[in-house]
């Protein structure tokens, strides 16, 4: 009787530690969310005079500790998806947490020419800082374009795959994501090559799909977390070694 609720306990703290697992991977997805408001926030950037105007710098400063949030937030996704995915195909797996970090390092490098601009503009900078000020923030639109823009796609092809060959969650959310990725790369070379701007409708449009997969596999992880499959059957197992050793 006693091994058998010492296994029953084992199987109970196996599955605790996988909801764990899919409850933060959840809650990391809905933090990449927090910087929507960064499209208000950052609008008075683009004013052409922007670095010897009088506004508050403060919406600017707001807009980027967001973006830090939702940096940090993306490295956790793939961090803490690792253990998971990996042993579906651990490459691809592998590729989800550089392509992470990658979009990440874009995100503070465009924050730092933003904040780079509010402090030419704290320093009194005058006329002659206009062109600075205007390249700083080109320089931002540009690096928007790369890691809020393309490596998302590649981030959706990759963890798409792994969760539509595992079945960790149901195949629709990873097909919102693998259609998706093709339209966002269609509407970053559109914008890349000057049929439409960044903000047009067309590239709003073009980013619902991967939105919707990223928000809905955040909701679905937080709420029931991950399907039985052969991966965290695989996890199951490798963890029960110990368990059963502690037992003899």
């Amino acid at each position: 009787m006693a091994m058998i609720d010492r296994t029953t306990a084992t199987k109970g703290a196996r599955m605790d530690s996988l909801r764990r697992t899919a409850l933060v991977a959840g809650v990391f997805y809905v933090l990449t969310f927090v910087s929507i408001p960064t499209l208000a926030l950052y609008g008075p950037v683009h004013d052409a005079d922007y670095v010897v105007g009088t506004t508050s710098e403060t919406p600017v400063v707001i807009g980027g500790v967001l973006e830090v949030i939702v940096a940090l937030a993306g490295i956790g996704t793939a961090l803490v998806l690792y253990p998971v995915v990996k042993r579906q195909g651990e490459a691809r797996a592998l590729g989800f947490v550089s392509a992470r970090v990658l979009e990440a390092a874009g995100i503070f490098v465009g924050v730092g020419s933003l904040l780079t601009l509010v402090a030419l503009r704290q320093a009194g900078a005058g006329a002659d800082a206009l062109v600075t000020g205007q390249a700083l923030v080109a320089f931002y639109d540009s690096i928007f374009l790369l890691s809020q823009g393309l490596i998302p796609a590649v981030n959706a092809l990759l963890l798409g795959t792994l969760l539509y060959q595992s079945r960790l969650v149901p195949r629709v959310l990873p097909v919102l994501g693998l259609v998706g990725a093709p339209l966002l790369v269609v509407s970053d070379a559109g914008t890349l090559f000057g049929l439409w701007d960044r903000l047009s409708p067309v590239t709003a449009i073009a980013a619902i799909p991967i939105a919707v997969w990223e928000f809905s596999l955040g909701i679905y992880l937080i709420v029931k977390g991950f399907r039985p499959s052969p991966a965290t059957a695989g996890m199951a197992a490798a963890s029960a070694q110990p368990a059963q050793d502690a037992t003899v």
